[in-house]
């Protein structure tokens, strides 16, 4: 068997020993006889492996003990319509920052479902090239809360700092965060922020699962017509449990946070691992006179790294030849062309060196 360096935005590489160990407990899980996806989501054994989960994601991240964690489903995408049915039922208008697709993906879930929302500042002039400024954000008077992307899987845009998030009349509103592309990679102030949200399948484990960390006080701002699923009240009582959760999604990415915790030693190593990484690519990147990233500095997003070449016609060779030399998934968004090497926490530091390299040797071949 021959794995190969694979740069996916999503669903995205897991670390090999995470799928070694499932891989070793599949058919039969510490002697019970059966697979943790045939075991009941009630009976003890699930239980403990949902409990620890949980435990470790709240060690990795110092999550407060007035913070609930939600391990539930439909992806970061069902939260863009979760969100405002969970925290406009006390009134006000869902406030956003615009800095790229997904950022806009949910403005326009929040404006489908509740007609009139604010956005508060946006990074469209500089086509997403860098996120505006906390001198440029302009909340409502009446702002419920301020949603923003941390990091834009697409457009390889990240912040650099958390925004603050105050109505003109200084009053503070919660701070709502997308981290589906950026959770896990470092350490986080989780208690900057009212409801932080990520898609599993990026830094976190397989697609369909959805981690919702939401401070306490925020549960009982729920809209009456809310799906009593999206309920975030609902799902912190029931344990995740409202209804059959994705439970081998959840035991996977309970893997995940023993490996950050016991391989990786937490996500301060995690962090200078990351930094190594993005920094050794972005210098390839910009030594070049081939390829070339648009983002503004302070933004670039250590994730997610976009690069164009300085002839498009060589794209589809660039492709076909990386992938024959085992670098995979390197084709950038549909909706925005070029490449993207995404470097998840499970992506190797030895994977971004063979792309440096083949990117150096094309280059010396055809650029």
């Amino acid at each position: 068997m021959t794995r190969h360096y694979n740069f996916c935005a999503g669903p995205a590489a897991l670390p090999t020993a995470v799928l070694e160990r499932a891989r070793d407990e599949l058919l039969d899980y510490h002697g019970r006889g059966l697979s943790v996806m045939e075991m009941s989501h009630r009976g003890e054994d699930f239980v403990a492996i949902a409990d620890q989960a949980e435990a470790d994601l709240r060690e990795l991240l110092a999550i407060p003990d007035n913070y609930r964690v939600l391990f539930t489903q439909g992806g970061a995408s069902l939260q863009f319509a979760a969100l405002p049915y969970n925290l406009l039922g006390a009134g006000g208008r869902a406030n956003f920052l615009h800095t790229g697709i997904w950022g806009k993906k949910a403005i326009s879930e929040a404006r489908h479902l509740f007609g009139d929302v604010h956005v508060a500042a946006s990074s469209e002039e500089n086509g997403h090239s860098a996120v505006p400024r906390q001198e440029d954000i302009l909340l409502s008077d009446d702002a419920a809360y301020l949603h923003y992307t941390a990091n834009e899987t697409i457009g390889g845009l990240a912040f650099d700092y958390i925004p603050e998030a105050r109505r003109p009349d200084r009053s503070e509103v919660p701070l709502v965060c997308d981290m589906s592309s950026s959770i896990l990679s470092g350490p986080l102030d989780v208690s900057r922020f009212g409801v932080i949200y990520a898609g599993a399948q990026k830094n976190i484990g397989p697609a369909g699962l959805v981690v919702v960390i939401v401070r306490d006080d925020l549960l009982d701002q729920a809209r009456g017509d809310m799906p009593t699923l999206f309920g975030y009240r609902a799902l912190s009582e029931a344990g995740s449990m409202v209804n059959t959760p994705a439970t081998y999604s959840w035991y996977l990415a309970g893997l995940v946070f023993d490996w950050l915790k016991g391989d990786i030693g937490g996500l301060a190593a995690m962090d200078a691992i990351n930094r190594r990484k993005a920094a050794r690519l972005y210098a390839a990147i910009d030594g070049s006179g081939l390829y070339a990233n648009p983002i503004t500095l302070r933004n670039r997003s250590r994730m997610n790294v976009p690069f164009v070449l300085a002839d498009p016609r060589l794209d589809r060779l660039f492709l076909e030849e990386a992938e024959a030399a085992g670098l995979l998934n390197l084709k950038g968004h549909r909706s925005v062309g070029g490449m993207r090497a995404s470097l998840y926490n499970a992506v190797p530091e030895a994977a971004v060196e063979a792309l440096i390299d083949f990117m150096a040797d094309f280059e010396n071949r055809r650029g």
